[in-house]
């Protein structure tokens, strides 16, 4: 179970380096980097659509809302800029400074 969720994270840890590659590569449609960027502000915002003190509801609303995001945000993208991106995330070329 602790092998998964470590798996897990680390998925997590690459597809926001590939987010980030994303919102700085020329390719990318504009409409993409909206969408990244509305979806990074709502994650760190403190303000939500349902407030987290409603039980259940309050944490699903950024547990679908996010991804959801990314995953429109994804599709707008060209394939070969995204599979640029990703590849570059998991090699982490410029994450050694």
């Amino acid at each position: 179970m602790l092998k998964h969720i470590k798996a897990i994270g680390a998925r997590i840890k690459d597809e926001v380096g590939v987010c980030r590659r994303l919102l700085a590569h020329p390719e990318t449609p504009r409409a993409s980097k909206w969408l990244l960027t509305i979806a990074i502000a709502y994650a760190v915002s403190p303000i939500d659509l349902i407030p987290d003190c409603i039980p259940v509801l309050g944490y699903l609303d950024d547990a679908i809302l996010v991804p959801l995001l990314v995953l429109l945000a994804f599709r707008a993208v060209p394939k070969h800029v995204l599979a640029e991106c990703r590849e570059t995330a998991g090699g982490r070329e410029d994450d050694k400074a």
